[in-house]
C-alpha cells in the first residue's frame, strides 16, 4: 500500500482496531484496489503511446473488414430473399435452412480447393515464365553474336574488295549486311516481347509530353514531317520503360508511313475519362489495307509493302496496353491516313 495512504489510515484507526485479523483483510484489500488502479493506468499510458498513423491503419483494416462482412452479408440477404420469392411461387417447395447452410459450406469447400489449384498454376506459371526468359536470352545471345560477326566480315570485305567486285556483286554484298541487320533487330524484338513483363523498373510520375520529346531526339524524323501534340498531355504515375516502348513504336511507325508525303503530318492527343486516359497518334500516310487491320497487332504480321518491317512493333504495344489494363484500335484509309487509339487505366 502507498505509504502515506497507510500512515493516514493507522492515524485515524481506533487502538482496538489495530492488528486485527478483519482490519488487515480490510488493508489487504485497499492494497489490492491500487495496484489494480496502477494495471490500469499503465495500460492508457500504453495505448497512449500508440502513433497516429498506427490508429488510422488499424481502423482502416477494421473499416475493410466491416465492409468485407456487409457485403457478405447483403450477398446472403439477397440469396435468401431470391430463395425466398421462390418459394412464394412455388408454395409446395418449402425452404429448408440445413439444406441453404449445407450447399453454402459445400461451395466454400469448391472455392478453397479452386483457391488452391489457382495458386499452384500461378506458381507454375511464374516458372515457366522465368524458363522462357532465360531462354529467350540464350538464344538471342548465341544467334546474335554470330550474326554481328558475319555483319562485320561483309563490310570489311565490301570495303577491301570493293574494286575487285562486279556491280552486281556489291549489291549483293549489300543485300546480305541489310539482312543481317534485319535479323539482329528481329532478334531484339522478340528479346524485348518476351521479357517485357519481367522488365521491373520503378514508377515515377512520367510526363508524357517531355517522354515524346525525348523521342524525337533519338529516332530518325525527316524535315517533310511535322509531329505536333494537341492539347495537354497527362503525367502518368508508370515505368518508364514502357512507355517509352509504346510510344516510340508507334510515332515511328507513323513516321515510317508518311516519310514520302512531301507534307506529312503526325498528331498525338489525349483525352480524360473517368477511369482512363484514351490516346491518339493520327498520321496522314499511306493507310493500312483493310485485310491488314484486325491482324496487324498479331506477332510477325506485318505489311505487304514493308519489307523492314520485323512484325513486332505493334505486338509489343498491345502487349504494354493490356499491361496497363486497356485497349489498342485503329482506323484507317488507303492514302488517306492512319489513327491508333490506345488507352490507359488511371
Amino acid at each position: 500500500m502507498h505509504s502515506l495512504l497507510k500512515r493516514q489510515i493507522r492515524k485515524f484507526l481506533p487502538e482496538n482496531l489495530v492488528g486485527t485479523p478483519e482490519m488487515e483483510e480490510f488493508l489487504l484489500a485497499i492494497s489490492k484496489s491500487y495496484y489494480n488502479n496502477d494495471e490500469k493506468l499503465e495500460m492508457i499510458q500504453r495505448s497512449t503511446t500508440i502513433s497516429s498513423k498506427e490508429l488510422t491503419v488499424v481502423n482502416a483494416d477494421l473499416r475493410d473488414k466491416v465492409e468485407a462482412q456487409k457485403k457478405v452479408f447483403a450477398s446472403l440477404s439477397k440469396v435468401l430473399k431470391i430463395m425466398d420469392e421462390d418459394a412464394i411461387d412455388d408454395s409446395n417447395h418449402a425452404i429448408n435452412p440445413l439444406k441453404i447452410a449445407a450447399s453454402i459450406e459445400e461451395q466454400a469447400e469448391k472455392i478453397i480447393e479452386l483457391t488452391a489449384e489457382r495458386k499452384e498454376l500461378l506458381k507454375d506459371l511464374e516458372e515457366q515464365n522465368e524458363s522462357l526468359n532465360n531462354y529467350a536470352h540464350m538464344v538471342s545471345h548465341d544467334l546474335k553474336s554470330p550474326i554481328r560477326n558475319m555483319h562485320t566480315l561483309m563490310s570489311w570485305i565490301s570495303e577491301e574488295e570493293k574494286d575487285k567486285f562486279s556491280e552486281e556483286s556489291k549489291f549483293n554484298c549489300s543485300l546480305v549486311t541489310q539482312n543481317l541487320a534485319k535479323v539482329d533487330n528481329l532478334i531484339d524484338g522478340i528479346l524485348r516481347h518476351a521479357t517485357l513483363e519481367a522488365h521491373e523498373e520503378e514508377k515515377t510520375n512520367i510526363s508524357i509530353a517531355k517522354l515524346i520529346e525525348e523521342i524525337k531526339n533519338t529516332i530518325y524524323i525527316p524535315q517533310n514531317i511535322e509531329l505536333i501534340t494537341t492539347g495537354e498531355l497527362p503525367v502518368l504515375y508508370k515505368d518508364k520503360y514502357k512507355l517509352e516502348q509504346l510510344f516510340k513504336n508507334l510515332i515511328t511507325n507513323a513516321v515510317t508511313a508518311t516519310e514520302e508525303k512531301k507534307e506529312g503530318k503526325i498528331s498525338i492527343e489525349a483525352i480524360d475519362k473517368k477511369d482512363y486516359w484514351k490516346f491518339s497518334i493520327k498520321d496522314n500516310g499511306k493507310g493500312i489495307p483493310d485485310k491488314y487491320q484486325e491482324s496487324i497487332f498479331n506477332m510477325f504480321k506485318k505489311l505487304e509493302n514493308n519489307a523492314n518491317a520485323t512484325g513486332i512493333g505493334l505486338a509489343l504495344v498491345k502487349k504494354i496496353v493490356n499491361i496497363y489494363e486497356g485497349e489498342v484500335w485503329l482506323e484507317s484509309r488507303l492514302e488517306k491516313g492512319t489513327t491508333i487509339y490506345f488507352t490507359i487505366k488511371k
